[in-house]
């Protein structure tokens, strides 16, 4: 029986690239494409995938939050994060929000069906030049530094709001897209900006880009 995936990646050539890949293996069968975090969950509750394919910098919502709902949802889906990034931030937030394996984009080619076997046998897959990142994490008592992210900070959706707020979603674009009030989302802004001690716009902006939530590509 082969082994169901869904691939999320907000680049139309990497997502052909990768059901490509996958496809001409009788291993797997690709049972959806998203082109964002929130579509990825989406297709994750109704196709339940064995396991998802996940980008970390996404728009609407990002690799790291649409993990942390797909693993809330459900718990016996793996994800394995894709990325250009090896940065500490998201591969530590990658892992904290529940993915079980961490893959490089440049090193997807050679590694990405064998990094789908392991995870979907409940074992850990990383890159190799990942794994030195998780280790001087450890070493370097990575929680106490991670107390004061963004993950710690905010509420779920307070980070959801912050990353459309960063992408240039206006308050009232953002209330109808998450089927809010602008109240709601007013109060969610006061809220983000009290917490944070940010005032402006443009510093909320710099704040999600250096946490991970948004990337400037």
């Amino acid at each position: 029986m082969p082994i169901r995936v869904l691939i999320a990646d907000d680049h139309k050539i990497m997502l052909a690239g990768l059901r490509s890949l996958l496809e001409k293996q009788t291993d797997f069968e690709v049972v959806g494409e998203a082109e964002n975090g929130r579509k990825a969950v989406q297709l994750a509750r109704e196709k339940k995938p064995d396991v998802v394919v996940m980008d970390v910098s996404m728009p609407d919502l990002n690799g790291m939050e649409a993990t942390t709902q797909i693993i809330e949802s459900i718990p016996e889906t793996k994800v394995i994060a894709l990325s250009m990034h090896s940065d500490k931030r998201f591969v530590m937030g990658m892992l904290r929000a529940g993915a079980s394996g961490y893959l490089l984009k440049d090193c997807a080619s050679q590694e990405l069906a064998n990094a789908i076997i392991q995870v979907s046998s409940n074992k850990k897959y990383l890159s190799p030049e990942i794994t030195g990142v998780v280790i001087d994490d450890f070493l370097q008592g990575g929680d106490a530094e991670h107390a004061d992210a963004a993950s710690s900070v905010l509420s779920a959706r307070e980070r959801e709001v912050l990353q459309l707020i960063a992408e240039g979603w206006s308050t009232k674009q953002i209330a109808a897209h998450l089927y809010v009030s602008v109240k709601t989302i007013e109060t969610h802004r006061r809220q983000i900006m009290k917490k944070l001690d940010l005032h402006t716009i443009a510093d909320l902006t710099k704040y999600a880009i250096r946490e991970g939530l948004t990337s400037i590509e």
